[in-house]
């Protein structure tokens, strides 16, 4: 059965044996693209989610999803703390697995999905060094008078020395139709 928050990303085994082995373009195929997208409830996911999808289609490439859940405000009480973990986990894994049906619709492939507790930024940066495959980090800007977000915000100043990957910015004005065109 397939379980729609496993966090194994797919990548190529380098260590293949067997007549493929042998030949030279078996043993120069590169690795896979892994496309990252921070799943979050702004209207900018969907754009930044279908170019990552579009751009992994064209190159051989995979998507992976990452939904952080942020510490709660109050944590006075730990039973009900444990309660609202637990529902922000459910509602976590629906929204993954509604998602990774849309990354399978356009790309023909499941994405990897991921689930961490933390502070959003924070995790990104640690999923990235834990996973060698993510290669593209995939983000939307937003088109609020306040700023393209939080994650644009971070990365493009203090959090750019971080990374050890490109990142990608969709602008957030961009339609459908202009961003199928430029993948």
């Amino acid at each position: 059965m397939f379980d729609p928050i496993a966090t194994d990303p797919i990548v190529t085994d380098s260590t293949a044996t067997g007549p493929a082995a042998a030949e030279p373009e078996a043993a120069a195929k590169p690795p896979v693209r892994i496309f990252l997208v921070v799943v979050d409830e702004s209207p900018e996911l969907q754009l930044a989610l279908r170019y990552a999808c579009l751009r992994a289609r064209k190159s051989g490439g995979k998507v992976a999803l990452l939904y952080v859940i942020e510490p709660g405000e109050v944590q006075q009480w730990l039973a009900l703390e444990n309660l609202m973990r637990e529902e922000q986990r459910a509602e976590a894994e629906q929204k993954l697995q509604k998602l990774a049906r849309d990354v399978n619709r356009l790309t023909g492939t499941l994405p990897a999905l991921y689930v961490r507790e933390g502070n959003r930024r924070d995790e990104v940066l640690a999923l990235i060094d834990e996973e060698p495959s993510i290669s593209i980090l995939v983000l939307a800007a937003g088109v609020d008078p306040e700023g393209p977000g939080p994650l644009i915000s971070y990365f493009t100043n203090r959090g750019l020395a971080k990374m050890r990957i490109p990142l990608t910015i969709v602008p957030g004005g961009i339609g459908i139709d202009a961003l199928d065109a430029i993948t």
